[in-house]
């Protein structure tokens, strides 16, 4: 019996020595690993900035070496002093004293190369990336009303502000007689008149006045060239303005007033002397034609030197390209996007017909100081 115990109790102690020694040796338990973000969101708790443009200078632009430069300069020197920051104020008063000099075409090009380098703007959705055109439209008009005659070019009305909602086209037209009547034009010619924002007209007295901009309606722009080709009035290549202006003469009247009221916007005028130059722009500057754009201003500043090129145009009459240095003084209700831009293309008939063909696909380049 005491051997017995002797046995059991020895058996006893290895067991217990053998669990002492393990549990000296075993790791002692450990919190569970955090998780490890992705290798991405670890490095850029937001996504990474896009790149930025690279600058390339002014003379490697495409048709750069075909450029009036000295006519560029010049519409610069005119459109530089709506851009207030003192780096370009200070280009804008060396612009001035060069042009007041009367360089030649070759200290034009080399101010131009030394003072700026060019930085493309991006299309987000290059489908939208569009060069288009608009002029100063001179027009007959009436100090009263007949058969030709019958649209009234209307008064601001009393209180408005910028951003008031009032009625549509068709229901301002209804009512006209409510308004301040301040002469009469042919419904057509009205209707573009509305569109480019300003005119000058003539009346039969022979006096002359400027239809300045006074106020809107409120309502979003709405172009009339597709809906018409849409319903088969004009061939989809056949919508320049001339195209759709002689449709509205030819069809003037109801058929004529239910296409326009298409666009709901409505602009209102006032009357200013016809000094016989060309209109402001948004910018209070004359706009030099062919020389200055509409832009959208939440993407470009006022004053901005711009290059730009716009290719194949296909509508019926149009040029091939238009190409060159212009400045951003200008802006417009349908002028959207970084890459938008509205050409004005000069006074009268000439130039309106050949605003009324561009519709060209369009790269822009912002000039920007050169350091």
């Amino acid at each position: 019996m005491m051997a017995t115990a002797g046995r059991a109790g020895a058996v006893a102690a290895l067991l217990l020595a053998a669990l002492v020694s393990a549990c000296a040796s075993a790791p002692e338990p450990s919190a569970p690993p955090l998780p490890v973000p992705p290798v991405s969101e670890f490095e850029f708790p937001h996504p990474p900035p896009p790149p930025r443009p690279e600058s390339l200078p002014v003379a490697a632009l495409p048709g750069w070496d075909q450029e009036d430069h000295l006519t560029a300069l010049i519409a610069y020197s005119t459109g530089c002093s709506a851009r207030r920051d003192p780096i370009w104020q200070a280009i804008c008063a060396e612009a001035r004293t060069l042009v007041a000099r009367r360089p030649t075409p070759s200290e034009a090009r080399a101010f131009l190369e030394r003072r700026f380098v060019a930085v493309e703007a991006v299309a987000p959705e290059p489908s939208r990336a569009l060069l288009t055109s608009y002029f100063a439209p001179e027009y007959e008009a009436r100090r009263a009303p007949d058969a030709d005659y019958d649209a009234p070019v209307l008064a601001r009305p009393a209180g408005w502000q910028r951003g008031d909602r009032l009625d549509d086209r068709a229901t301002i037209e209804a009512n006209a007689s409510s308004y301040e009547i301040l002469g009469w034009m042919r419904a057509e010619d009205l209707f573009f008149l509305q569109i480019q924002g300003s005119g000058y007209l003539t009346f039969a007295d022979g006096s002359r006045a400027r239809a300045a901009y006074a106020a809107d309606n409120g309502h979003p722009f709405v172009g009339i060239a597709r809906p018409m080709a849409d319903q088969g009035l004009l061939p989809p290549n056949g919508t320049s303005g001339d195209a759709i202006r002689g449709w509205l003469a030819a069809h003037r009247g109801p058929e004529a007033r239910a296409v326009m009221a298409l666009n709901p916007r409505y602009i209102f005028f006032r009357m200013d002397a016809d000094d016989g130059g060309h209109p402001a722009g948004a910018a209070g500057i004359p706009l030099p034609a062919r020389r200055a754009i509409a832009v959208d201003p939440s993407h470009w500043t006022y004053g901005e030197p711009v290059w730009i090129e716009a290719d194949g145009g296909n509508l019926i009459g149009a040029r091939a390209s238009y190409r060159g240095l212009v400045m951003a003084l200008d802006t417009g209700s349908a002028i959207r996007g970084p890459v938008r831009a509205d050409l004005y293309m000069g006074r009268g008939g000439a130039a309106g017909q050949e605003a009324g063909a561009v519709r060209h696909p369009l790269r822009m380049w912002r000039l920007v100081p050169r350091f």
